[in-house]
């Protein structure tokens, strides 16, 4: 049946582009405030949601999916001073909760964030814990909002102290002893502005003081749109400045004493990636790629910042992350897109490794080098997130749970495709052993921001899985998987070989016999988002169905809004003519074209998102739904989240509907109409 959708009006708003002229018919789609647009909004997402609702597959994959989310899964913990903090969430609680443990005593709750709102859209985001165990800083964040607040929290009694810090956002929380910490701030601004944030500062803030008393330790008005993270050395002795522009991993560091005097320059922005690990007898340990893609660990004396000598050298597998901890190094390499965690002692030399499952991702490691214990968070694709504790060469599980599947009947493995100019991109690919095939799949991609996609446990693919379905996660350029070189051949100017690499993989899933034509669903995020709306455009004839998931989709815009400035550095400006040439190829806002057949599409956003604010959403498929004739015979709708952002912070319950939503899409439309019942099959 035609699906006939919500007028939208077209405005005859026209921007001049280094001399061509470049229609932006729904430039009114991007106030939020708008009526036209409010009114938009209410009519798309009553659309979406009276197709989606009456999908006959729906019922049965959300009864499955929350049972198979209905899992305990425990986060990184953190310890000082022999008490131990960590989060946890039970299975089906709309956000984890912080628990704490006293010198290897029983846990009880510090932090409940369930308790905050009536519909568990108020999240914990970054804890940190005073050296003396005593004190725990918090974010939160409400309804998804980058914006956070900071509080701290006794960890004894449960109770916060009168501390509240605002105009918070993409800050860590430094502790010098346990009188207070060093953080990141912006100037006092409306939260609910697009406008992008800028002259980010960095503070003192000591306990019990309120905020307008905080100390300014840091500013550069001169280059207002750069970030600073403070770090401090494990012997208090150092406060370091993670400077970064953007997104991009060319950071900047600085540091000086704790105690005050000048800033002393270590690493200039923009050149390579810098990250401190700690001191050690008068030296600074850093992990870098400069000179060395795939990374490698370095010493700098302090009395000779020039001076540089190799301690762990760079290898044919990147480093993901790295810390000192336990007297040790602790470094994270990718192998073949999955994570190994090998250890150094503090002259380099190779100290064995810490025991993991299997094949999968290390969500974290902390730690501190005076410490005994170096934690590890894992998960895969079949196993919940876990928490382990190495010690003295042994690997100790701390929290975890088996798999709720049987791992018996699961088939994870790998597979390869080559891309337009020979690479060889790698794709994992996970189904029921006895799935008869080709099958429906879920290809999922990233591709940017040196973004690794490493086997990684989510319930709603264990529910696909079992409905019939197959998994596949493709390593796209732009990402890290390969180290830096990686990355770059998919940045910029190189952005359409990602979309290269993600069409390729698709071809060689048809050719290996896993799908067939019309069987493969594309699903990204961010992004991923633009990923797939990009390709769907420029193979609209080999997908059957397409989740696009709070895209990035004006390519011309997104640096006028909230973070999108941030992005430049991966993207590029259009203000820039050559980036203006390659943006305007694939924008996919502007390369929608009418008379095309588009896979069914399902837009996923949020209206609280001011990470990528929804107008991206909206004026794509607006775009879309107009290139249709105002219909078309395959669903093109846009699914509107309230009181949710980008994904920070989201409840279960939300992400549970929303990715029942998309799931119920390509269990749809993936699978011929005759294959079609009133619910999904289902293997227990």
């Amino acid at each position: 049946m035609p699906f006939e959708y919500p007028p939208a009006r077209r405005a005859g708003t026209v921007d001049d582009y280094h001399g061509t002229e470049i229609a932006d018919p729904y430039r009114w789609l991007e106030d939020p405030d708008d009526p036209d647009t409010k009114s938009f909004v209410a009519a798309q997402d009553a659309l979406s949601r009276s197709y989606l609702d009456a999908l006959p597959e729906r019922d049965g994959l959300h009864r499955r999916m929350s049972e198979l989310w209905d899992i305990p899964r425990t986060g990184v913990p953190q310890s000082r001073a022999g008490v131990t903090v960590w989060s946890h969430n039970d299975g089906l609680q709309d956000q984890p909760v912080v628990y704490v443990a006293h010198d290897d005593g029983e846990p009880s709750l510090l932090i409940d964030p369930n308790t905050l709102s009536d519909d568990g859209t108020v999240a914990v985001v970054t804890t940190s814990l005073s050296p003396d165990g005593r004190l725990l800083a918090y974010a939160v964040s409400d309804a998804g909002s980058d914006w956070q607040v900071v509080r701290i929290r006794d960890t004894r009694t449960a109770t916060d102290l009168v501390d509240e810090l605002r105009f918070v956002k993409f800050t860590t929380m430094a502790w010098l002893g346990s009188n207070g910490f060093f953080y990141s701030r912006f100037p006092e601004q409306d939260p609910h502005s697009t406008e992008p944030s800028r002259n980010m500062t960095v503070h003192f803030h000591r306990v019990g003081a309120p905020q307008a008393d905080d100390e300014l330790v840091f500013a550069n008005p001169e280059n207002p749109d750069l970030g600073y993270a403070p770090l401090v050395s494990d012997d208090e002795q150092l406060v370091v400045l993670y400077e970064w522009d953007g997104t991009s991993h060319e950071n900047g560091l600085l540091f000086r004493p704790t105690a005050g005097g000048a800033w002393n320059r270590l690493a200039p922005t923009g050149v390579a990636r810098h990250e401190f690990l700690d001191t050690h007898d008068g030296t600074l340990i850093l992990v870098t790629d400069l000179d060395a893609p795939n990374g490698r660990v370095v010493t700098v004396p302090l009395d000779d910042l020039d001076g540089r000598s190799e301690l762990i050298a760079e290898s044919p597998h990147a480093i993901e992350m790295a810390i000192a901890a336990a007297g040790h190094i602790a470094v994270v390499r990718l192998v073949d897109a999955s994570h190994v965690v090998e250890l150094y002692s503090l002259e380099g030399r190779p100290a064995g490794s810490v025991d993991l499952p299997g094949a999968g991702t290390v969500a974290g490691l902390s730690g501190r080098l005076g410490g005994g214990t170096i934690w590890v968070g894992y998960s895969d694709f079949l196993h919940p997130p876990s928490a382990f504790a190495w010690r003295d060469g042994t690997t100790e599980r701390f929290a975890g749970v088996q798999p709720p599947i049987d791992p018996a009947g699961i088939v994870v493995e790998r597979r390869y495709a080559t891309s337009t100019d020979g690479a060889r991109v790698g794709m994992f690919v996970v189904r029921a052993a006895d799935t008869e095939l080709p099958a429906p799949v879920e290809l999922y991609g990233y591709g940017g921001f040196n973004i690794s996609l490493t086997p990684d446990f989510q319930p709603a693919r264990l529910a696909f899985i079992e409905a019939g379905g197959v998994v596949v996660v493709a390593n796209l350029r732009g990402g890290s998987e390969h180290g830096e070189d990686w990355h770059r051949q998919g940045m910029l100017g190189n952005k359409q070989q990602v979309f290269d690499d993600f069409i390729a993989c698709a071809e060689q899933l048809i050719s290996d016999g896993v799908a067939a034509p019309g069987t493969i669903g594309i699903r990204g995020r961010s992004n991923g988002g633009l990923l797939t709306a990009a390709v769907m455009l420029q193979r609209p004839d080999l997908f059957g169905a397409v989740s696009c998931g709070v895209p990035v989709a004006d390519m011309l815009r997104y640096q006028h809004f909230t973070a999108g400035r941030y992005w430049t550095v991966e993207y590029g400006d259009a203000a820039d003519p050559e980036a203006f040439e390659w943006l305007i190829r694939y924008s996919p806002y502007h390369n929608v074209e009418p008379g095309v057949a588009f896979p069914p599409t399902l837009i996923v956003t949020a209206d609280g998102d001011d990470r990528v604010v929804p107008m991206h959403a909206y004026k794509f498929g607006a775009a879309l739904q107009h290139a249709a004739g105002g219909a078309s015979d395959q669903p093109l709708l846009i699914r509107i989240e309230t009181r949710a952002g980008h994904g920070l912070g989201k409840p279960t319950t939300k992400i549970i509907d929303e990715r029942v939503d998309e799931y119920t899409f390509f269990l749809h439309h993936l699978r011929p109409p005759a294959a079609r019942g009133d619910q999904p099959t289902v293997r227990r």
